[in-house]
């Protein structure tokens, strides 16, 4: 026991090292969002709250929360949909294209944005539906659904084969089996996916900044605030966005590790 101690200590000191990099910017553009120097210097000034003022009383800040919001819960249901019909289909059914299907299924993360961002807007364009609000929820969703697919295939993945089948034996229709059966042992990851394609769909920025037009987004314009200007009032608008983010992906997490433990 006493010789994996200096293992254990030094993956713990990793272990800290990996969380300071990662969370040391993100807890100094909170605290600089309270310090009252325009400029983020250290020693600070006195605490203000004069930036998340000035956040609260910008309409321009308010339209782009609104629409963020729109666009995260709308691109959540619609990916968690497809991605618990692509992965029940996955689960359920064998066919000769399958890996093909699969392919290109998870497909979207792997291209870079810049690229799926010029080929969604060329697409817009010739659908006429350029700069919409629904060109955003679209092209989120094609990005956002192979995670939720993944999240609920994982799961799918632990059931036991024969409770369907069983349902059947019983009487069951395959719809009410699908409802009564799969639905309720999916539901965790099922919420786990809601809450991280809404997370990852209100942080992105790439997709959103070349199909919004006139549509901003919080990432969006948060861009146009820093463009050649030192503002501080970003500071503020990237806590709110830190909150809402981690708070969604934490929900994610909670829900499944409580589910998991319960089955355990």
């Amino acid at each position: 026991m006493s010789d994996n101690r200096p293992l254990r200590w030094f993956l713990y000191g990793y272990l800290a090292l990996v969380f300071t990099f990662v969370f040391a910017p993100i807890l100094f553009s909170v605290i600089f969002s309270f310090n009252s120097d325009r400029f983020p210097t250290i020693p600070l000034g006195s605490f203000t709250l004069k930036w998340y003022q000035t956040v609260w009383n910008d309409p321009d800040v308010w339209e782009a929360a609104r629409t963020s919001l729109t666009v995260s819960l709308s691109t959540a249901t619609i990916a968690t949909l497809l991605g618990f019909a692509t992965a029940y289909t996955d689960y359920r059914y064998s066919f000769r294209l399958k890996p093909i299907y699969l392919g290109l299924v998870l497909l979207p993360p792997t291209i870079p944005l810049i690229i799926m961002a010029l080929a969604m807007l060329a697409w817009f364009a010739k659908l006429g539906i350029s700069g919409q609000v629904m060109s955003i929820i679209i092209a989120h969703s094609v990005l956002t659904a192979p995670f939720a697919m993944a999240i609920i295939r994982l799961r799918l993945s632990q059931m036991d084969p024969s409770l369907e089948s069983a349902a059947w034996n019983l009487g069951a229709s395959q719809w009410s089996a699908l409802r009564r059966v799969i639905v309720p042992f999916c539901r965790p990851a099922i919420i786990s996916s809601f809450c991280l394609t809404a997370a990852v769909s209100f942080d992105e920025f790439a997709i959103s900044w070349f199909v919004a037009g006139l549509n901003k987004t919080i990432p969006v314009i948060i861009l146009e605030i820093v463009t050649g200007n030192i503002d501080p009032q970003v500071n503020a608008i990237g806590s709110f966005v830190f909150l809402v983010s981690m708070t969604l992906v934490i929900i994610a997490q909670v829900v499944l590790m409580t589910r998991r433990k319960k089955e355990v």
